[in-house]
C-alpha cells in the first residue's frame, strides 16, 4: 500500500466504545462522523473531528472515541497531535503527548479504533467548548526506519500499551 486510507470503525464497535451515550445517540453520532481530511493543499496534518459536543474546563480530561481507523503502509506510522490552534489558544494537550498509531493497529480486535484523550491544561482559566464535527486533533503519516539487527516477529492484538505486555 503506497498511500493510507481512513475508515469508520463498524457501527457495533462505535456503539460499544461510546458506552457513555444511549445507543440511539451513538448511532446518530456514527452517521455524522467525518473522515479525517487535510484543510489545505499543503497541510501535513489530517484533521480529526469531534464525534459529539463537549466542554472542557481547566484541569479536566476527556476520552474521545473518534470512530476512525487508519490503514497504512507497513513502514509508516500515524502521529496524532492536538490541533495547533487548540494548543496555542487553550493549552489543550493529548495525555500521551503524541499519539502513535502503528500500521498493525488496523488489524486489532477493536478494529484499530483511534481514541484521543485530551486535557485542558489552561493556566488562564479558559474553557474549551467544541461542537460535533469541529476539528480537535491532527494526524500526520510518517515513514520510520528499523535497525539492521531488528528481528521482531511479535503480532499486535490491542492498543494502549499492548505491545509491551
Amino acid at each position: 500500500m503506497e498511500k493510507a486510507k481512513f475508515y469508520k470503525v463498524s457501527i457495533d464497535r462505535f456503539i460499544e466504545d461510546m458506552s457513555d451515550f444511549k445507543e440511539d445517540e451513538a448511532k446518530s453520532m456514527y452517521e455524522a462522523l467525518k473522515l479525517p481530511k487535510r484543510a489545505t493543499q499543503f497541510s501535513a496534518g489530517y484533521d480529526f473531528y469531534a464525534p459529539f459536543d463537549f466542554t472542557l474546563n481547566p484541569g479536566e480530561t476527556i476520552k474521545i472515541p473518534t470512530g476512525i481507523r487508519a490503514e497504512m503502509n507497513p513502514s509508516w506510522v500515524l502521529m496524532i497531535f492536538p490541533r495547533s490552534g487548540l494548543g496555542f489558544k487553550y493549552r489543550i494537550q493529548l495525555n500521551n503527548t503524541v499519539g502513535v498509531i502503528d500500521a498493525d493497529y488496523f488489524y486489532s480486535d477493536n478494529e484499530g479504533h483511534i481514541f484521543l484523550k485530551l486535557t485542558n491544561d489552561s493556566n488562564e482559566e479558559k474553557v474549551l467548548s467544541v461542537k460535533q464535527g469541529e476539528g480537535i486533533a491532527q494526524g500526520i503519516f510518517m515513514m520510520y526506519g528499523l535497525t539492521e539487527d531488528d528481528e521482531t516477529t511479535e503480532v499486535r492484538n490491542g492498543g494502549f500499551g499492548s505491545t509491551t505486555k
